[in-house]
């Protein structure tokens, strides 16, 4: 698996060409369908923009480290002229008329994108089996799940088709693939990158990040694609910073906090050692390990199903068959037009959401659910303002266990949606979090998920880094 700065010192000294990156790329997706972790396959788009960067670069106007790069996107973003389905049925033949802001800054910097990659259905699921596509296979273990909603993107890092790519979290649809699949995935800050052209699931806790091979690949990618954005006006006002400026600045001073209510009941055994072994490593390199607690971390799944089935219900109900997508055939009046549509456009899944976000935004159930949770929702992010108080950042694991076995959606959806213990709650608060690879259990690799301060990707980084090197 290449890095970007591997490709990119391969650009400069003239031993390959963004032409011959672009179909050594497409001829990987190719050779590795059985994985499915692609929807749409850019191939005459991909190695047009492949010439016009190698044009530039002849003309020594390169625009800088992503140009010429393979990267893939995560197919609920909008690109001009291409399909977006977030592999849904209900939008299996639209056609994007923008190009989302996230990936216009992409490839402004010369990415060359070129597929869109599968997911769970509109981005609600953690295993990548509720595609309409079908499941995306783990290429460590094809018969565990890759993690979702991003699996796509996770697997296309992960099986050398592209050195990064482009996901959206929600409630861990970056970090949680890419603990299952071995790759480092990162959630920026809520603000830190546009939510434009990406097809909404819960706006509140929605928010587009990269995947790398390295972490220098993700600071890298998230450097090029944030910033502030008039189409957005979630968007911080804060500078673009240089992500990558203090990798290789190690621990040495700094205070990890681990919070007790993550390393107790329910996370597996071997996972745990691997974690408290990469801690004592931290340690030894000079970091300081300090307990702390998050006392209502325990509330944080039940919560973020609340709040973001509510917001799902709301987002999606512009899918009616009408003014696009899926239109049924069958109906013959306007609420057939609206019922059938949406039954047959969606599947099991995004319909057992739906149902459960009008719910409790019904008149009788609002005060009872809605509103209980988002007071735990600030009750959680106090938590963490109180926890940051005194360390730098927090340590937990990414998942509770290995990648799930696959089937497991339909047989114990339940353990599906716990998967994301530890991830959702970062979402409720708006932080920053990054998965890593710090060991192994089973055969497979383990995550380990470093948490932020707001906008502090950098030191963020700078750690998560650390683990990368102490992990080799």
């Amino acid at each position: 698996m290449q890095t970007i700065q591997e490709l990119q010192a391969q650009l400069a000294n003239g031993s390959t060409t963004a032409e011959k990156l672009a179909k050594a790329s497409l001829e990987k997706i190719e050779s590795t369908k059985n994985l499915n972790a692609y929807i749409s396959v850019l191939n005459d788009r991909a190695l047009e923009r492949a010439k016009e960067s190698d044009k530039r670069r002849a003309e020594g106007k390169s625009l800088g480290a992503l140009d010429g790069i393979p990267v893939a996107v995560k197919d609920n973003m909008c690109l001009t002229g291409t399909r977006t389905t977030a592999a849904s049925k209900i939008l299996d033949n639209f056609v994007a008329p923008y190009t989302a802001t996230a990936l216009e800054k992409l490839e402004a910097a010369g990415a060359i994108i070129v597929g869109k990659t599968n997911m769970d259905e509109f981005a609600m699921g953690s295993s990548n089996e509720t595609s309409y596509y079908g499941p995306v296979k783990n290429p460590l273990d094809e018969s565990r799940v890759p993690g979702g909603s991003s699996g796509g993107s996770a697997v296309a890092v992960a099986s050398g088709t592209v050195p990064c790519a482009l996901g959206s979290d929600t409630g861990g649809s970056i970090r949680q693939p890419a603990a299952c699949t071995g790759v480092v995935g990162l959630k920026p800050t809520y603000g830190r990158v546009s939510r434009y052209g990406l097809l909404a699931y819960a706006s509140s806790l929605d928010q587009i990040g990269p995947f790398g091979a390295t972490v220098r690949d993700c600071a890298t990618l998230l450097g090029a694609i944030c910033g502030i954005d008039p189409h957005d006006n979630t968007t911080s006002t804060r500078p673009t910073e240089d992500f990558t400026a203090k990798l290789g600045t190690g621990v040495k001073g700094k205070v990890i906090g681990v919070p007790k209510e993550y390393f107790g009941e329910g996370l597996d055994a071997e996972c745990k050692a691997a974690i408290e072994n990469m801690l004592k490593k931290m340690e030894a390199e000079g970091a300081t390990i300090k307990e702390v607690s998050l006392p209502h971390i325990s509330y944080a799944v039940s919560s973020y199903y609340i709040i973001a089935t509510a917001e799902a219900s709301s987002n999606l109900s512009r899918y009616d068959g009408v003014r696009y997508g899926y239109r049924s055939p069958e109906a013959r009046k306007l609420f057939d037009l609206y019922a059938k549509s949406r039954s047959e456009g969606f599947g099991k899944e995004v319909q057992r959401r739906i149902l459960l976000g009008s719910y409790v935004l019904s008149a009788g159930f609002y005060d009872a659910y809605y509103v209980q949770a988002q007071k735990v929702r600030r009750l959680i992010t106090d938590d963490f303002t109180e926890a940051f108080k005194t360390c730098d950042v927090i340590a937990s694991p990414t998942m509770p266990g290995l990648p799930l076995k696959c089937g497991m959606n339909e047989s114990d959806p339940m353990a599906v949606y716990l998967s994301d213990i530890y991830t959702v709650s970062l979402n409720l608060a708006g932080l920053p979090g990054v998965s890593v690879p710090c060991g192994m259990a089973g055969g497979l690799p383990v995550g380990l998920q470093w948490i932020g301060k707001p906008f502090q990707e950098a030191d963020l980084l700078a750690v998560a880094e650390a683990t990368e090197r102490l992990n080799k």
